[in-house]
């Protein structure tokens, strides 16, 4: 696979591919383009870069302190398999700006495999991350 960057410039987001993969995926088929801006506009996002194109994307809604929910882990159809979920939900979970969350949350109906690989314990649908913040 070629290099992968990880980027947190929520500039270099390509809006629109985000948004239509998100809308066409079961958890996000009930929002609109509105619903992203505002919503990309209040979380810290990720997005995942083969040769500047952008190939996946995902995004932490937190206090910056102690609660952060992990949401929109989307990796484009023809990139996936190949660990860029994995290295997104690392950059989130490891991002300096976040290292004193202890409580981490999420939903999914199908990666509980993913998440579980960083410890997170299942319930169902949901799932929990519980860690010894950083000092």
């Amino acid at each position: 696979m070629p290099d992968l960057e990880i980027s947190f410039d929520q500039s270099r987001i390509d809006f629109r591919a985000t948004s239509d993969r998100l809308m066409a995926s079961y958890w996000g088929s009930a929002r609109s383009d509105e619903a992203h801006h505002r919503a990309f506009a209040n979380s810290l996002c990720v997005g995942a870069y083969i040769d500047r194109k952008q190939v996946g994307f995902a995004r932490a809604i937190t206090d910056y302190t102690v609660f952060a929910y992990l949401a929109d882990v989307i990796i484009w159809p023809e990139h996936r398999g190949r660990g860029i979920g994995r290295r997104l939900v690392q950059a989130l979970i490891h991002h300096p700006d976040l290292k004193t969350v202890s409580h981490w949350s999420l939903s999914t109906n199908d990666a509980h495999s993913l998440y579980q690989k960083f410890g997170f314990e299942t319930d169902g649908r949901y799932m929990r991350l519980e860690r010894n913040p950083a000092a």
